[in-house]
């Protein structure tokens, strides 16, 4: 089993992160932010991809630092999991509505970091997470993961039923993407990633 494990430690925050590509999405997770560790909570879940994630942040400041930092962390460790990224699908996309909201990801693991975020919430807060966090989160994990992602929040109301249709968005996009080819060969006409 692929698996990643990665620490930071900052005047700002200090992290751990341990993924598993066990299919299994099993989840401890404890941010200090109870909204963000719902919605890793959901990315965990989706994706298959188990996760242990500690931080202990300024809080005092505010969210920031907290979120940013845990999407390097995670990112780093996913790609630590997947190594040189031989043997998967590499590609994955999934669109996924949540009541009256619809949100779409598309990502290639591709060694080559990009995030498109197409998106507005209606409000600052969802409960104690700053929504505007979302995107620091995203364009922290995906260029820690090596990973191009294109997000849409096609439409909504509700900014909670916005956010976590994105990142269950991103989880299935991911489950996609990180499945094992039989051939276990490098999807690309260049031999690597």
């Amino acid at each position: 089993m692929k698996s990643g494990f990665v620490e930071r430690n900052t005047k700002e925050t200090q992290i751990s992160v341990e993924v598993k590509l066990d299919s299994k999405g099993i989840a401890e997770i404890d941010t200090g932010i109870g909204f963000f560790d719902h919605m890793l909570y959901a990315l965990s879940k989706h994706s298959g991809i188990s996760m242990n994630v500690k931080c202990k942040g300024d809080l005092n400041v505010d969210g920031h630092h907290t979120v940013e930092d845990t999407g390097i962390v995670l990112g780093q460790a996913l790609s630590q999991a997947l190594g040189d990224k031989s043997g998967i699908a590499r590609y994955g996309s999934s669109y996924i509505p949540m009541d009256e909201a619809l949100s779409f990801c598309s990502l290639d693991i591709s060694n080559r970091p990009f995030l498109v975020f197409n998106g507005k919430f209606s409000n600052q807060m969802i409960g104690d997470y700053d929504a505007c966090l979302t995107e620091e989160f995203f364009r922290a994990f995906a260029f820690n993961a090596g990973i191009t992602m294109h997000l849409n929040m096609l439409y909504g109301v509700n900014d909670h039923h916005k956010c976590e249709a994105l990142f269950k968005a991103v989880a299935h996009a991911l489950k996609e993407a990180v499945k094992s080819l039989e051939d276990g060969e490098t999807l690309s006409t260049k031999g690597m990633l």
